[in-house]
């Protein structure tokens, strides 16, 4: 009985794998929308920079890069003496061409020290349409092209993952696996299938809409922007789209503990927001079926080599549509694969520690927080 119940698991979630690869795979052919609902409209290009990261000269320079024929950028910046202002400045003198300033300032909104950050370029935009773009993601020519195109007659929030390219060290290809063949995979294989969910590097916005919920302050509810943008898109009665594919965003180096903050830090923001499904959360990853796969074998006695076929499947799977997609790829990513699978678990169990967590000096927590009197 034990046998069959963990060839049952061992087949539902390779099927169910197999499943969001083919989904993705079928995502490649898409093209990028040539239109949405609502045309061409002006765009605020809103961008909250602090301190300065190995890639921000390449990844700001290319919001002065965009296709697109009538936008503004707005930088948002917390402190005078950020060393990120230097460069800002520099890039927005070197591109004349597209109409962008740099503000500096913080407003306390919220316990969310990026809401309170970009609150100032928010209030600024000088349209209805606001797209809030993180400083570390590469926008491709088309970018916002394609983030207006994917608004479609039910949008109320168009978002993207990010997907990690250019890793330095075992580190950043780590942070890559997280963040390509399973986080982004599963959420565009959950937006083919029914509801998305927002990413908060990329958001984008009707000002008029989300000012009707309570505006960049309501985002401050929970512990993270794109949760509760999720939740109050919902609320509106109208769907989070996401678009056809998302955008790469250079990692570099990281350390394996910085890999494991984050993943933890994003993990407790899961917790919070969708309790239920972060729940299926244990079964993420290869480390539960392919065990379970094995399990069964040893019970019935048959020869392990189809355990190893089995674990072979799930792990090439993985290798081909990150090839296909153009993400860090080939056999030597295996290793790196299955150590990110044998840290999901412990990841999973972490989150349960606390609740709550550190970002850039402040402390996030789910509880209602009172701002301190200016």
């Amino acid at each position: 009985m034990m046998a069959l119940a963990l060839t049952t698991v061992a087949a539902v979630l390779l099927l169910a794998h197999l499943g969001a690869v083919g989904l993705y795979l079928h995502r490649l052919r898409r093209r990028a929308p040539a239109a949405g609902v609502i045309g061409t409209p002006f765009v605020t290009l809103l961008r909250p920079v602090c301190g300065v990261d190995a890639f921000d000269a390449e990844t700001l320079q290319s919001s002065f890069d965009q296709d697109y024929p009538r936008y503004e950028v707005i930088f948002c910046a917390q402190s005078p003496d950020d060393p990120v202002i230097a460069l800002v400045n520099r890039l927005i003198a070197r591109n004349p061409q597209v109409p962008a300033r740099l503000l500096i300032g913080l407003d306390r909104i919220s316990g969310n020290p990026k809401l309170n950050n970009v609150f100032k370029g928010w209030a600024a935009a000088s349209g209805d349409w606001v797209c809030m773009t993180d400083s570390n993601l590469m926008l491709p020519p088309d970018y916002l092209a394609t983030v207006v195109g994917s608004w479609g007659p039910a949008t109320g929030l168009v978002s993207s993952p990010p997907v990690g390219s250019r890793p330095q060290n075992l580190g950043g290809a780590l942070e890559c696996a997280f963040l390509n063949s399973n986080q982004a995979l599963l959420q565009h294989a959950a937006a083919s299938i029914g509801p998305a969910f927002a990413q908060g590097k990329t958001l984008f916005f009707n000002k008029p809409l989300l000012e009707h919920a309570g505006g960049l302050r309501a985002l401050g509810q929970t512990l993270a922007e794109d949760a509760a943008a999720t939740q109050i898109t919902r609320s509106l009665g109208r769907e989070v789209t996401l678009t056809p594919l998302p955008f790469a965003q250079p990692i570099g180096r990281r350390s394996l503990a910085q890999v494991w903050t984050r993943q933890v830090r994003w993990s407790r923001v899961r917790r919070d927001a969708f309790p239920v499904l972060f729940a299926l959360e244990v079964l993420n990853g290869g480390l539960v079926p392919v065990a379970a796969a094995f399990g069964a074998l040893m019970m019935t006695g048959a020869d392990p080599v189809y355990g190893l076929l089995y674990a072979a499947v799930w792990y090439l799977a993985e290798i081909f549509v990150a090839a296909r997609a153009g993400w860090p790829a080939g056999l030597w990513a295996v290793p790196v694969l299955v150590l990110r699978d044998l840290l999901m678990l412990p990841i999973w169990l972490a989150t349960f520690l606390r609740r709550g967590f550190d970002w850039r000096g402040t402390v996030l927590s789910p509880a209602p927080r009172t701002l301190p009197a200016e």
